[in-house]
């Protein structure tokens, strides 16, 4: 049985609504899909972002606390290795005392005795600071002087410029680590009365 014109057409107009309100449904589907995938890849690089942050921060905190550790490290090594440098500054005063007291000359029996004990003290103390590695800057008369071990206490006329010409006390060093320097005057070469006024005629 054959279908009359008019409901032919019908069922084509249907089927046409039908086909838009499918590709409405489809592109309402598509539009949330899409805004749906924008969000997330907003949110992926929004959390990546945040990962990279925090990936930082560790390696930050890492750096910090192995820095930290590294100086703690070396504190203790150097509190070892240096232990004995606030006992040393104290006993200087009597090591200088004793030097003092030899440089000082006497033809009293009694008094020469004492000194023989006093330097067999002496030598028994820098023997035991020997031990811990303490070295004795001692500089000559004549000697150049030198800033990383000396310090000078004044002036005096002589022949060359920058001689030591007399020595007050003598250095220490502990290991690498000055205790004190050397306490000397040094020389200083002053221009003859001639020559400057040879200079002033020139």
């Amino acid at each position: 049985m054959m279908m009359s014109k008019e409901k032919v057409k019908d069922k084509e107009n249907l089927e046409e609504k039908e086909n838009k309100v499918q590709e409405e449904k489809v592109s309402k589907h598509k539009n949330k899909s899409e805004e749906k995938i924008n969000e997330l890849t907003a949110k992926v690089s929004e959390l990546e972002q945040q990962a990279a942050m925090w990936k930082n921060k560790y390696y930050e905190a890492y750096a910090d606390l192995d820095n930290t550790r590294k100086v703690i490290e070396k504190d203790r090594l150097d509190m070892m290795k240096y232990r004995a440098m606030g006992f040393i500054e104290k006993i200087l005063p009597t090591l200088d005392n004793f030097e003092m007291a030899f440089k000082c000359e006497s033809d009293d029996p009694k008094i020469k005795n004492y000194q023989v004990g006093f330097k067999m003290i002496l030598k028994q103390l820098i023997s035991a600071l020997e031990e811990e590695q303490v070295k004795i800057i001692e500089p000559k008369v004549g000697d150049e002087f030198d800033h990383q071990t000396m310090s000078a206490m004044s002036t005096v006329p002589g022949e060359e410029d920058n001689k030591v010409a007399s020595v007050y006390l003598k250095g220490y060093f502990l290991k690498d680590r000055m205790i004190r320097p050397a306490m000397v005057v040094v020389s200083k070469k002053e221009e003859q009365p001639q020559e400057a006024e040879g200079n002033k005629e020139e």
